[in-house]
């Protein structure tokens, strides 16, 4: 085996090495040290052992971020066993063709994901088990009844004098194992199960590692869905395998439990998607700035910088003051924001990847990174654009290297249209790559339009600069069936009410912003029409909006 590539080794190495040292804490509840894991992975494979679960068959997992959602995860992985994430977010319908289209024989899951699941719905699995306190929910099995209701025996007589580091011996993986079977929450389609193997997990962490230094002791806080790749790798199993320790927010994270976190734990990075970065700044800190006294004085030479010093200490402090930087990925940062970061000189920089990637593609730190891209390629990963010239032309960006999934889990076909014959993978987005290789998007493929004259459209682009304009929460734009460019708008309506206006005139708002956005743009990209909506748009895990939702509002 090419223990160069393993994932688990550097799993079983951290544990070892920082046996003592706390691992886990669910914000505001209990804490658990290396040691606490390894020993409740040692009694979770007595039960997958017992239960008769052999390597290779699938285990999958569903709840809110939690300490036991990290023990059941390692748990799994070091016993041979595929996991199977599956986001809490996803309806029960979704949860329950996940779990029989993975053919998984046990479900670990959270209460409040419980209560909405049919076990009738999932009659292949073999027993439920609650990740909260690894009770068994359902038993179709008298071997796994037997071997929860007896594990604290079964443990003693494993280990008689005292369970110690010594005893760990995990699964020995092969790089190109299947290992983590990730079903996407695409923006363009339906759920798709990504196959990845030990080596691509292994080369993101290896790659982390290198590049942001961590170091046993340091605290970080977990707020995205450990379900999906971006938080599963970067917010928790590399920082596991640093040896440090890492704060769980078990609750739904709202800007301000988000703040409150940060100013206790004082993570040394911060991992973000740009909506959380964007709300902290446009509720805490832009509307300081934009009034009239304030707009003067940023145009007064040596005054502005000792406001703008001021501003980037308070919004460091923000998020805690100890961290070197915030890596923003999984969606477009908004310009407006993004060059506001930049006139203050603050650390943050903006990573690209994909599931399909685990999750990695491209990445610079802070000091180097080029304004509007999001970054250069990662070791162990080539970066192509499929473009004439690809420095000027939009083309698609195409990859290959360890990080890339062996394909999606039956089905062939899908697979076979996104990674080619010589192993490139098709990533669906459009973009460019400088002489250095920065890689700037433009937008997906699959979202640009054409003009009345074959132009390309990017709505990502004209979505921007509609965000951008007052009382826009956020918006979408689309072709109409009659080939015009529509507007679906959700208005800040909290603000706009807040500010004595009605319903009539956040419309009269919305149209004036329109013909404002019309005028920065070219004739062929122009708004015909408005629609408003009342609720946000329904999104991914990286708060991306599932744009395949509203195309039917043509």
């Amino acid at each position: 085996m090419d223990n160069e590539k393993s994932f688990i080794a550097l799993i079983e190495k951290s544990i070892k090495k920082n046996w003592d040292a706390d691992a886990l804490t669910d914000y505001k509840g209990v804490t658990y040290q290396y040691k606490d894991v390894a020993r409740k992975i040692e009694k979770i494979h007595i039960l997958l052992e017992e239960s008769g679960v052999k390597p290779g068959d699938k285990i999958a997992l569903c709840g809110r971020n939690m300490s036991h959602w990290g023990v059941t995860f390692l748990s799994v992985v070091t016993y041979g066993a595929i996991i199977v994430p599956i986001l809490h977010e996803f309806k029960p319908d979704q949860v329950h063709n996940i779990v029989n289209h993975s053919e998984a024989k046990l479900l670990f899951v959270g209460d409040v994901v419980w209560e909405g699941l049919d076990e009738s719905a999932m009659p292949n699995l073999e027993g439920i088990v609650q990740i909260n306190d690894f009770s068994v929910l359902v038993s179709r099995s008298e071997k796994l009844t037997y071997a929860r209701e007896h594990l604290n025996e079964l443990f003693g007589h494993k280990f008689p004098k005292n369970f110690r580091k010594e005893h760990i011996n995990y699964y020995q993986d092969n790089p190109d194992e299947l290992l983590v079977l990730n079903y996407t929450s695409g923006t363009t389609s339906f759920s798709k199960g990504v196959m990845l193997p030990g080596k691509s997990i292994w080369s993101n962490i290896v790659f982390a590692s290198k590049v942001f230094n961590m170091k046993p002791g340091d605290r970080l806080v977990s707020m995205l869905p450990m379900a999906h790749m971006y938080g599963l790798a970067f917010e928790f199993l590399f920082e596991f395998c640093s040896g440090c320790h890492i704060f769980f927010l078990t609750r739904m994270p709202s800007p301000k439990i988000i703040l409150q976190a940060f100013a206790e734990v004082k993570p040394t990075l911060v991992i973000a998607v740009p909506l959380i970065i964007e709300k902290i700044i446009k509720k805490n800190v832009l509307p300081k700035l934009e009034t009239p006294t304030m707009k003067f004085l940023l145009n007064v030479p040596f005054v502005s910088d000792k406001i703008k010093e001021k501003v980037r200490e308070q919004l460091m402090n923000a998020f805690g003051g100890n961290f070197y930087e915030i890596v923003v990925g999984g969606a477009a940062f908004n310009q407006e924001i993004e060059a506001f970061l930049r006139s203050i000189e603050f650390p943050y920089t903006v990573g690209y990847g994909m599931t399909e990637c685990g999750p990695l593609i491209s990445y610079e730190d802070w000091k180097n990174f080029k304004a509007g891209s999001c970054g250069k390629p990662v070791d162990r990963m080539e970066v192509k654009i499929l473009s004439r010239d690809p420095q000027n032309i939009p083309g698609e960006i195409i990859c290959r290297g360890d990080n890339v999934m062996l394909g999606y889990y039956k089905n062939e076909e899908a697979t076979r249209e996104v990674i080619d014959e010589e192993g490139w993978l098709h990533t669906g987005d459009l973009g460019v790559m400088d002489a250095e290789g920065n890689i700037t998007i433009r937008g997906r493929s699959k979202n640009m339009l054409l003009g009345p004259s074959g132009q390309n459209i990017y709505p990502e682009e004209i979505e921007d600069k509609l965000n951008n304009m007052p009382y826009v929460n956020e918006s979408i734009v689309i072709q109409a069936l009659d080939g015009k460019l529509a507007a679906l708008i959700y208005p800040d309506f909290e603000l706009a009410f807040a500010n004595g206006m009605n319903e009539k005139q956040v419309e009269e708002q919305m149209e004036a912003n329109r013909v404002a956005v019309n005028a920065q743009i070219a004739a062929y990209e122009q708004i015909a029409r408005v629609k408003i909506y009342h609720e946000e748009f329904e999104k991914t895990p990286k708060k991306s909006i599932k744009r395949f939702l509203y195309q039917e509002a043509r």
